[in-house]
């Protein structure tokens, strides 16, 4: 399946699904969105995050160790209810350091499924 304006990432429908289905079987949810990234960045703006109550995840918005930090935020998120915009990023010389080519910067939306 190929990226398209109304499908921002290849999988962005089925985590959605696997989110919804998450929430039919009585899980709690956050969806993690990626809206917006400067410079490098392994997803692109659109890709999206499910993580249950229960440690369940599906897709990514990242990798390493910003994806660990969404998790973390998203169970937050569930136990508030609270929505967060989190920025994450690295210069160009601390990327060179922990084995990246380059630096980057995205913004991601963590929010509650009802």
């Amino acid at each position: 399946m190929t990226a398209t304006p109304d499908s921002p990432t290849p999988d962005s429908d089925d985590i959605l699904t696997t989110a919804a289905a998450w929430v039919a079987q009585g899980e709690q949810v956050a969806i993690a969105t990626v809206t917006e990234t400067w410079g490098s960045s392994p997803r692109p703006a659109g890709s999206q995050l499910a993580v249950t109550r229960s440690g369940r995840m599906a897709g990514s918005v990242s990798g390493g160790c910003i994806e660990g930090a969404v998790a973390e935020i998203a169970m937050k998120t569930i136990e508030t209810g609270m929505p967060q915009l989190m920025d994450f990023g690295i210069t160009d010389e601390r990327a060179w350091e922990v084995g990246l080519a380059c630096g980057g910067k995205l913004k991601v939306f963590v929010e509650k499924l009802s």
